[in-house]
């Protein structure tokens, strides 16, 4: 399989797991009460509709070219959370819908990829098997950072208590840039607790199949 076939198929994952990521997002906001994803076009099947240039295509590809784990985002959902059932709980719902999505896509690569075999061959099948697979894992991994906007901070956010909050409220506007140093300054260390986590995960895979 030549190395162009190889980023086209990363390229293809890329987009499915970042448009159903987010597709999430805002079903579950429609759900709570919030149609705001809804009225600006978001609860939709077409990826270009979800990504952000950075965080969602260039990131990713040149991780999965430079061979660590991959990970990345996709532009925000649209969420009026003063709409949501269950107020900062209803934002924890919607936030952790897009990261579960990636996870249960993972699981399904990982089953069907198993069980047929496709995951442990060579060429297109395996590419695409092993793609969605560890681009799920490392796309749930990531979102789930609890620094702001990620989705894992929306979790943080419900659990925190008062003083907590306002740090995070703070770090709204500008917390994406931590992410981004913390990609580019300590990309060894934030690969390796990447890799470990995603190890982890597989090892449990695993061992719901029996294999461990």
């Amino acid at each position: 399989m030549t190395y162009f076939v190889t980023i086209i198929v990363a390229f293809i994952v890329i987009l499915v797991s970042m448009m159903l990521h987010e597709l999430a997002h805002g079903f579950v906001a429609y759900k709570l009460g919030d149609d705001t994803a809804k009225s600006e076009g978001r609860l939709t099947l077409n990826p270009f509709k979800h990504l952000d240039p950075v965080l969602s295509i260039a990131m990713p590809l040149l991780l999965f070219l430079s061979g660590g784990p991959i990970f990345g985002g996709a532009k925000p959902v649209p969420v009026d959370s003063r709409r949501l059932k269950h107020g900062v709980w209803g934002m924890a719902m919607v936030a952790i819908a897009g990261p579960m999505t990636n996870f249960i896509l993972a699981f399904v690569a990982f089953l069907l990829g198993h069980f047929t075999g496709g995951l442990y061959t060579s060429g297109i099948i395996g590419e695409i098997f092993s793609d969605f697979l560890f681009i799920n894992l490392g796309f749930g991994i990531f979102n789930l950072i609890p620094i702001p906007p990620l989705d894992g901070s929306r979790v943080l956010y419900a659990i925190a208590p008062d003083g907590v909050r306002e740090v995070m409220a703070r770090m709204e506007n500008w917390g994406i840039i931590i992410v981004l140093i913390l990609v580019v300054v300590v990309p060894g260390w934030l690969s390796m607790v990447m890799g470990g986590a995603m190890n982890g995960i597989l090892e449990f895979f695993y061992w719901i199949v029996g294999a461990k």
